[in-house]
């Protein structure tokens, strides 16, 4: 073999070790590369000395029959430092205006949601769940069985309410007028 095909197949085992991140048995590596186990045992063993030698921040340790590649022992301090740091989740309008149609009429359908922000909520809907402010409550009995969409505890927490009774009642005048607004948004759409 020569260096490039090496090279090749390092980056394959290694595209494989990483990807599947629990152990992968020496059989499959090797039908992978499509050489047999002790080819395929020689190449992983010259990658460990080398990811040694080059003090890279991973390392292939071998598990009786199986290979995994993992973090080495002396970068956890450096892991730890950015699993604290605490995840900033920016909430545009987009995500806001979808969140309180979901707070306010839970459990609420996708379609429903549409239908009041009269366009496609998919990514917002989805963000949210993502965030753990929305869940899936349930489905809906009707053709379909659509997904019934509510909000957390984290929602909640976030929101410092108890439930979602504490949410600040709507006035009715402005209720009105997002009615209007909506009609004539809607009669212009018709018109055009």
């Amino acid at each position: 073999m020569n260096t490039v095909e090496i090279k090749k197949l390092e980056g394959i085992i290694e595209a494989i070790l990483f990807a599947m991140g629990d152990s992968v048995e020496l059989s499959k590596l090797a039908a992978a590369i499509e050489h047999d186990e002790e080819t395929t045992r020689r190449i992983l063993h010259q990658m460990m000395d080398r990811y040694d030698q080059e003090d890279r921040g991973v390392r292939i340790i071998e598990l009786e029959d199986a290979f995994q590649m993992c973090t080495k022992r002396e970068m956890y301090e450096y892991l730890i430092r950015v699993a604290k740091q605490p995840k900033r989740y920016v909430l545009t309008d987009v995500l806001l205006e979808t969140l309180s149609i979901i707070a306010y009429k839970q459990p609420v359908t996708k379609l429903e949601i549409e239908k009041i922000r009269g366009v496609k909520s998919d990514h917002a809907v989805n963000k949210l769940v993502e965030y753990d402010l929305v869940c899936e409550t349930g489905r809906l009995d009707a053709p379909g069985k659509p997904i019934l969409f509510g909000t957390t505890e984290e929602f909640l927490r976030r929101f410092s309410i108890q439930s979602a009774d504490d949410l600040p009642a709507l006035n009715p005048d402005q209720v009105e007028s997002f009615k209007e607004e909506a009609e004539e948004e809607a009669q212009l759409k018709l018109d055009i």
